[in-house]
């Protein structure tokens, strides 16, 4: 590295510490007493190029098929720093996701998001390395390989941008908090500063931001993840412009819009925008923070960006059985994996979901609420499916039709097959139950031909629903 790059890669370096430190140092002030779950040091874990380090969290309970989220450290920081300063060991502990705390083994503790090697998939450099983390848990542990997650801070937040583009097929979504686009600190003089990216001088068009991403992995046609972006306007560090600059590239990544589908106010000073659809976890969601500086995530973003992950839903964390009665019937077992029977209203029936049985008649009532935003050739739909019969639903299958001309690309909680025509939705593993009264709600983005409309009708476990 040139002298003058060194210099500026050491300005950087001061600038995030007097940022972040203080933050940490509120967020540590609070932080609640230990739990018996440590933070464990993992060696020998696969492919490792630059010789980066691994930690991992795992609580002390977990959701049976466990998701998983690698969180990345600021410029300066280490896999331990960012467990000790940020909430997110906090939060697995309550909903039983399993955490990868890396550390960068480079000049300042910052990840490598401007070399060639980096942007691109497989290509050698830190995501090779964070890949064969993921990887490691994924063996050595019961995960659910569709809830994989990603977030970081600063240096953080930018490979998370990185990460999301080179391994779109092992990423669910993922949460960058002060970051910069996929490829926007790209350097061909082996420099890991980009002083014009850094400064928010890189205006590109969202179809070039977008084309960087899909270059990362040439010949991929499957589903994109979600992203949640965060920026403060008074960032000094990784300036201001290049939270849109995001904005431009993932809403161009998904085939969406730039104009906002929904805008509103969370929280003082605050102004969220979602971007292909409403709800909570919208494709695109961005987060501008008034009069904040390079000093993120602080005190309670972190569940905002676990609410974004769909993480909230804390699963079943019991590894054990549960016991009840419906209707002068009796049910024992678990439900994803377990199994379970029991008879309901007179009669005994058995099924299986999720690799378990079970049992009872779910489908003695339902209502599903249906709405769509739609474009050119894409739509987003967000589907509220409500139990309205008394006995609780255990496992359950939606079935629909979606109408010619449409081709389901992504979806998020729950799993759809086939793509197109008469599609099946079943359920995911931290949804499978609905309480008498209850709901869930699942989504998809889908192309389309001309024809943008809503399925005619819908089943329930092949019981009719009304449509509201």
């Amino acid at each position: 590295m040139s002298n003058r790059a060194a210099r500026r890669v050491r300005l950087l370096l001061g600038t995030v510490l007097a940022g972040v430190l203080p933050v940490l140092a509120a967020l540590l002030a609070g932080a609640p007493t230990a739990q018996a779950a440590q933070l464990t040091e993992v060696t020998g874990f696969g492919a490792n190029p630059s010789n980066n380090r691994m930690h991992l969290y795992v609580p002390d309970r977990v959701q049976q098929r466990a998701p998983v989220l690698l969180a990345l450290h600021y410029c300066t920081g280490t896999g331990p720093a960012f467990y000790s300063g940020s909430e997110f060991a906090r939060l697995a502990d309550q909903y039983g996701f399993i955490v990868i705390y890396p550390s960068a083994n480079r000049d300042g503790n910052c990840w490598d998001v401007s070399s060639p090697q980096a942007l691109r998939r497989d290509g050698g450099s830190d995501p090779v390395g964070l890949k064969s983390m993921i990887d490691y848990v994924h063996r050595n542990y019961s995960t659910d390989p569709d809830r994989v997650f990603v977030t970081g801070a600063s240096s953080g937040g930018m490979m998370t941008n990185v990460m999301l583009g080179n391994y779109p097929d092992v990423f669910a979504a993922g949460a960058s908090f002060m970051g910069v686009p996929f490829g926007c600190f790209a350097t061909t003089d082996g420099s890991s500063w980009n002083s014009q990216c850094a400064q928010g001088q890189r205006d590109l068009t969202p179809q070039q931001w977008g084309d960087m991403v899909r270059a990362a992995y040439p010949g991929y046609s499957g589903a994109r993840p979600r992203m949640q972006i965060w920026h403060g306007t008074n960032d000094d560090t990784l300036r201001y412009p290049n939270f849109q600059e995001q904005i431009d590239q993932w809403t161009d990544v998904h085939g969406l819009s730039q104009t906002p589908s929904a805008t509103d106010s969370p929280q003082s000073g605050w102004t969220r925008t979602r971007y292909g659809g409403t709800g909570t976890m919208a494709p695109v969601e961005a987060i501008s923070l008034q009069g904040v500086g390079h000093s993120l995530p602080q005190s309670g973003q972190a569940l905002r960006a676990i609410q974004f992950f769909g993480l909230d839903q804390p699963g079943d964390t019991s590894g054990g059985t549960s016991t009840g009665t419906t209707n002068g019937g009796t049910s024992t077992g678990t439900t994803n994996g377990g199994t379970s029977t029991g008879t309901t209203n007179g009669g005994t029936s058995t099924g299986t979901t999720n690799g378990g049985t079970t049992g009872g008649d779910p489908g003695q009532g339902c209502r599903v609420g249906y709405s769509t935003n739609t474009w050119n050739t894409g739509l987003v739909a967000n589907i509220t499916l409500t139990n309205t019969g008394s006995s609780t639903v255990s496992g359950w299958s939606l079935a629909f039709t979606l109408p010619g001309g449409q081709s389901i690309t992504s979806g998020w909680n729950a799993h759809y097959s086939p793509n197109s025509g008469a599609v099946t939705a079943t359920n995911a593993a931290w949804n499978a139950t609905i309480a008498p009264g209850g709901s869930v709600t699942i989504g998809f983005q889908a192309t389309h031909t001309g024809n943008s409309g809503n399925p005619a009708s819908f089943t329930l476990n092949g019981t009719a629903c009304t449509v509201s």
